[in-house]
């Protein structure tokens, strides 16, 4: 998977260097009283960025905020999974001498 990617970023930057050597014009933008002269592909390439750049904060935003929602989750379905303790032992120091054992029957009955 990660040579894929590695490709994909590869042909990527291979087409915009060949689109910008062949589109490699000066382009003059006014606004208002203001004149600017850039390369036709740094105007692309930052009109691109411009739009990518928004979408991918809220993306990785909304990304973050479902994986902490999903680690809190967890976190109670675990809580709630979990065996409850095991009974505690008695005492050391309590135990009962052998003849003082509790019965069903009270004393002086037969």
């Amino acid at each position: 998977m990660q040579f894929l990617r590695t490709l994909f970023w590869i042909l990527i930057t291979v087409v915009v260097v060949v689109f910008s050597i062949q589109n490699w014009k000066t382009v003059d933008i006014a606004l208002s009283s203001i004149h600017i002269e850039f390369n036709l592909p740094v105007l692309l390439i930052a009109t691109f960025l411009t739009g990518l750049l928004p979408t991918l904060i809220v993306n990785r935003m909304a990304r973050w905020r479902l994986l902490r929602r999903l680690e809190t989750a967890e976190r109670a379905l675990q809580q709630i999974a979990a065996p409850a303790a095991p009974p505690r032992p008695a005492a050391e120091g309590r135990l009962l001498p052998p003849g003082s054992v509790p019965s069903a029957v009270p004393p002086g009955v037969s």
